[in-house]
Protein backbone atom coordinates (compact mmCIF):
# COMPACT_ATOMS: atom_id res chain seq x y z
CA UNK A 1 0.00 0.00 0.00
CA UNK A 2 3.02 2.31 0.16
CA UNK A 3 2.19 5.11 -2.26
CA UNK A 4 5.44 6.08 -3.94
CA UNK A 5 7.22 9.41 -3.79
CA UNK A 6 5.67 12.17 -5.89
CA UNK A 7 2.59 10.17 -6.88
CA UNK A 8 -0.02 12.22 -4.99
CA UNK A 9 -0.81 15.86 -5.89
CA UNK A 10 0.68 18.36 -3.38
CA UNK A 11 -2.68 19.33 -1.87
CA UNK A 12 -3.44 15.71 -0.99
CA UNK A 13 0.03 15.22 0.50
CA UNK A 14 -0.60 18.21 2.79
CA UNK A 15 -4.13 17.00 3.61
CA UNK A 16 -3.01 13.55 4.79
CA UNK A 17 -0.14 15.05 6.79
CA UNK A 18 -2.64 17.27 8.62
CA UNK A 19 -5.05 14.39 9.24
CA UNK A 20 -2.29 12.12 10.58
CA UNK A 21 -0.52 14.73 12.74
CA UNK A 22 -2.86 14.68 15.80
CA UNK A 23 -2.64 10.89 16.03
CA UNK A 24 1.15 10.99 15.84
CA UNK A 25 1.49 13.72 18.46
CA UNK A 26 -0.77 11.91 20.90
CA UNK A 27 0.91 8.62 20.04
CA UNK A 28 4.36 9.95 20.95
CA UNK A 29 2.97 11.09 24.29
CA UNK A 30 1.38 7.68 24.94
CA UNK A 31 4.52 5.83 23.90
CA UNK A 32 6.75 7.87 26.21
CA UNK A 33 4.32 7.35 29.07
CA UNK A 34 4.19 3.61 28.36
CA UNK A 35 7.97 3.27 28.49
CA UNK A 36 8.31 5.33 31.68
CA UNK A 37 5.61 3.39 33.50
CA UNK A 38 6.78 -0.07 32.46
CA UNK A 39 10.22 -0.45 30.93
CA UNK A 40 9.70 -4.20 30.70
CA UNK A 41 7.51 -3.57 27.69
CA UNK A 42 10.48 -2.28 25.66
CA UNK A 43 11.25 -5.76 24.38
CA UNK A 44 7.68 -6.24 23.11
CA UNK A 45 7.71 -2.75 21.59
CA UNK A 46 10.86 -3.69 19.72
CA UNK A 47 9.35 -6.98 18.55
CA UNK A 48 6.16 -5.21 17.43
CA UNK A 49 8.12 -2.60 15.50
CA UNK A 50 10.29 -5.30 13.94
CA UNK A 51 7.22 -7.16 12.70
CA UNK A 52 5.80 -4.00 11.13
CA UNK A 53 9.12 -3.34 9.41
CA UNK A 54 9.73 -6.91 8.27
CA UNK A 55 6.25 -7.72 6.98
CA UNK A 56 5.60 -4.34 5.35
CA UNK A 57 8.96 -4.59 3.55
CA UNK A 58 7.88 -7.78 1.77
CA UNK A 59 6.41 -5.85 -1.12
CA UNK A 60 4.83 -7.47 -4.15
CA UNK A 61 4.26 -5.73 -7.49
CA UNK A 62 0.73 -4.36 -7.82
CA UNK A 63 -1.17 -3.47 -10.99
CA UNK A 64 -2.20 -0.27 -9.16
CA UNK A 65 0.18 2.38 -10.46
CA UNK A 66 2.36 4.04 -7.84
CA UNK A 67 1.68 1.44 -5.15
CA UNK A 68 2.36 -2.18 -4.12
CA UNK A 69 0.94 -5.07 -2.09
CA UNK A 70 2.36 -6.48 1.15
CA UNK A 71 1.38 -7.48 4.69
CA UNK A 72 1.25 -4.60 7.17
CA UNK A 73 2.44 -6.23 10.41
CA UNK A 74 0.39 -3.87 12.60
CA UNK A 75 -1.88 -6.50 14.18
CA UNK A 76 0.51 -7.52 16.96
CA UNK A 77 1.20 -3.96 18.12
CA UNK A 78 -2.50 -3.11 17.93
CA UNK A 79 -3.37 -5.89 20.37
CA UNK A 80 -0.43 -5.33 22.71
CA UNK A 81 -0.26 -1.52 22.84
CA UNK A 82 -3.33 -0.19 21.06
CA UNK A 83 -3.75 1.73 17.79
CA UNK A 84 -2.29 5.04 18.98
CA UNK A 85 1.11 3.60 19.87
CA UNK A 86 0.99 1.52 16.69
CA UNK A 87 0.76 4.67 14.56
CA UNK A 88 4.08 5.91 15.99
CA UNK A 89 5.80 2.57 15.33
CA UNK A 90 4.39 2.64 11.80
CA UNK A 91 5.66 6.19 11.28
CA UNK A 92 9.20 5.19 12.29
CA UNK A 93 9.08 2.18 9.95
CA UNK A 94 7.69 4.18 7.03
CA UNK A 95 10.32 6.92 7.39
CA UNK A 96 13.11 4.34 7.41
CA UNK A 97 11.67 2.54 4.39
CA UNK A 98 11.20 5.77 2.45
CA UNK A 99 14.75 6.99 3.14
CA UNK A 100 16.73 3.77 2.81
CA UNK A 101 14.62 1.27 0.85
CA UNK A 102 12.89 3.53 -1.69
CA UNK A 103 9.65 2.04 -0.38
CA UNK A 104 7.00 4.75 -0.11
CA UNK A 105 8.03 8.38 0.08
CA UNK A 106 8.35 11.49 2.21
CA UNK A 107 5.73 13.53 0.35
CA UNK A 108 3.29 10.60 0.62
CA UNK A 109 4.26 9.77 4.21
CA UNK A 110 1.09 11.30 5.67
CA UNK A 111 -1.14 9.20 3.42
CA UNK A 112 0.84 6.00 4.08
CA UNK A 113 0.84 6.57 7.84
CA UNK A 114 -2.89 7.19 7.85
CA UNK A 115 -3.78 4.04 5.92
CA UNK A 116 -1.30 1.59 7.48
CA UNK A 117 -0.61 3.12 10.89
CA UNK A 118 -3.91 4.73 11.83
CA UNK A 119 -6.99 3.52 9.93
CA UNK A 120 -6.07 -0.18 9.82
CA UNK A 121 -5.09 -0.42 13.50
CA UNK A 122 -8.14 1.59 14.64
CA UNK A 123 -10.58 -0.79 12.97
CA UNK A 124 -8.49 -3.78 14.07
CA UNK A 125 -8.65 -2.57 17.66
CA UNK A 126 -12.42 -2.17 17.43
CA UNK A 127 -12.61 -5.80 16.31
CA UNK A 128 -10.35 -6.79 19.21
CA UNK A 129 -12.57 -5.05 21.77
CA UNK A 130 -15.68 -6.62 20.28
CA UNK A 131 -14.04 -10.04 20.37
CA UNK A 132 -13.19 -9.58 24.03
CA UNK A 133 -16.72 -8.44 24.82
CA UNK A 134 -18.22 -11.62 23.35
CA UNK A 135 -15.46 -13.81 24.89
CA UNK A 136 -14.09 -14.91 21.55
CA UNK A 137 -11.13 -17.30 21.64
CA UNK A 138 -8.05 -15.08 22.00
CA UNK A 139 -6.17 -16.65 19.08
CA UNK A 140 -9.18 -16.38 16.78
CA UNK A 141 -9.49 -12.77 17.90
CA UNK A 142 -5.82 -12.08 17.12
CA UNK A 143 -6.29 -13.59 13.67
CA UNK A 144 -9.33 -11.40 12.97
CA UNK A 145 -7.65 -8.24 14.27
CA UNK A 146 -4.63 -8.78 12.05
CA UNK A 147 -6.59 -9.70 8.91
CA UNK A 148 -9.04 -6.80 9.31
CA UNK A 149 -6.27 -4.25 9.98
CA UNK A 150 -4.46 -5.48 6.86
CA UNK A 151 -7.49 -5.38 4.57
CA UNK A 152 -8.79 -2.04 5.85
CA UNK A 153 -5.39 -0.49 5.20
CA UNK A 154 -5.92 -1.24 1.53
CA UNK A 155 -9.51 0.00 1.59
CA UNK A 156 -8.21 3.36 2.83
CA UNK A 157 -5.34 3.37 0.34
CA UNK A 158 -7.86 2.79 -2.46
CA UNK A 159 -9.86 5.76 -1.11
CA UNK A 160 -6.72 7.92 -1.04
CA UNK A 161 -5.86 7.04 -4.63
CA UNK A 162 -9.44 7.41 -5.88
CA UNK A 163 -9.76 10.85 -4.27
CA UNK A 164 -6.45 12.11 -5.63
CA UNK A 165 -6.53 10.43 -9.05
CA UNK A 166 -10.16 9.79 -10.06
CA UNK A 167 -10.65 7.71 -13.17
CA UNK A 168 -13.19 8.58 -15.87
CA UNK A 169 -16.01 6.92 -13.94
CA UNK A 170 -15.60 9.20 -10.93
CA UNK A 171 -14.67 8.53 -7.29
CA UNK A 172 -16.74 5.39 -6.62
CA UNK A 173 -15.70 3.76 -9.88
CA UNK A 174 -12.06 4.58 -9.10
CA UNK A 175 -12.32 3.23 -5.54
CA UNK A 176 -13.96 -0.01 -6.66
CA UNK A 177 -11.35 -0.45 -9.38
CA UNK A 178 -8.37 0.17 -7.11
CA UNK A 179 -9.63 -2.05 -4.29
CA UNK A 180 -10.71 -4.87 -6.62
CA UNK A 181 -7.16 -5.00 -7.97
CA UNK A 182 -5.67 -4.92 -4.46
CA UNK A 183 -8.00 -7.69 -3.27
CA UNK A 184 -6.48 -10.25 -5.65
CA UNK A 185 -3.24 -10.31 -3.66
CA UNK A 186 -4.32 -8.78 -0.37
CA UNK A 187 -7.05 -11.20 0.73
CA UNK A 188 -4.69 -14.22 0.82
CA UNK A 189 -1.92 -12.07 2.33
CA UNK A 190 -4.26 -10.91 5.11
CA UNK A 191 -5.20 -14.51 5.93
CA UNK A 192 -1.57 -15.63 6.04
CA UNK A 193 -0.60 -12.64 8.16
CA UNK A 194 -3.43 -13.39 10.59
CA UNK A 195 -2.22 -16.96 11.05
CA UNK A 196 1.39 -15.83 11.51
CA UNK A 197 0.60 -13.19 14.15
CA UNK A 198 -1.66 -15.63 16.04
CA UNK A 199 1.27 -18.08 16.21
CA UNK A 200 3.63 -15.32 17.36
CA UNK A 201 1.14 -14.32 20.06
CA UNK A 202 0.99 -17.95 21.21
CA UNK A 203 4.78 -17.90 21.63
CA UNK A 204 4.59 -14.65 23.63
CA UNK A 205 1.95 -16.18 25.91
CA UNK A 206 4.22 -19.15 26.54
CA UNK A 207 7.38 -17.12 27.12
CA UNK A 208 6.32 -13.76 28.62
CA UNK A 209 2.74 -14.05 29.84
CA UNK A 210 3.64 -11.82 32.80
CA UNK A 211 4.04 -8.81 30.49
CA UNK A 212 0.72 -9.55 28.80
CA UNK A 213 -0.93 -9.46 32.23
CA UNK A 214 0.75 -6.11 33.03
CA UNK A 215 -0.44 -4.73 29.70
CA UNK A 216 -3.95 -5.99 30.55
CA UNK A 217 -4.07 -7.95 27.32
CA UNK A 218 -4.78 -11.11 29.34
CA UNK A 219 -5.92 -11.75 32.89
CA UNK A 220 -4.07 -14.24 35.12
CA UNK A 221 -7.09 -16.55 34.81
CA UNK A 222 -6.91 -16.43 31.01
CA UNK A 223 -3.20 -17.18 31.07
CA UNK A 224 -3.78 -20.19 33.31
CA UNK A 225 -6.55 -21.46 31.07
CA UNK A 226 -4.45 -21.04 27.92
CA UNK A 227 -1.45 -22.77 29.51
CA UNK A 228 -3.64 -25.68 30.53
CA UNK A 229 -4.89 -26.03 26.97
CA UNK A 230 -1.28 -26.31 25.74
CA UNK A 231 -0.46 -29.17 28.12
Amino acid sequence: MHIMEGFLPPQWCVFWYLVSAPFIIYGVYRLNRQVKENRETLSLLAVSGAFIFLLSSLKMPSPVAGSCSHPTGTGLSTVLFGPITTCVLSLIVLIFQALFLAHGGITTLGANVFSMGIAGPLLGYAVYRLGRAVHLNIFVNIFLVTAVADLFTYVVTAIELAAAIPLNGGFMFSFETFFAIYAVTQVPLAILEGVLIALVFKYIVQSRSDILVKLKVLTPEQVTKIMESFS
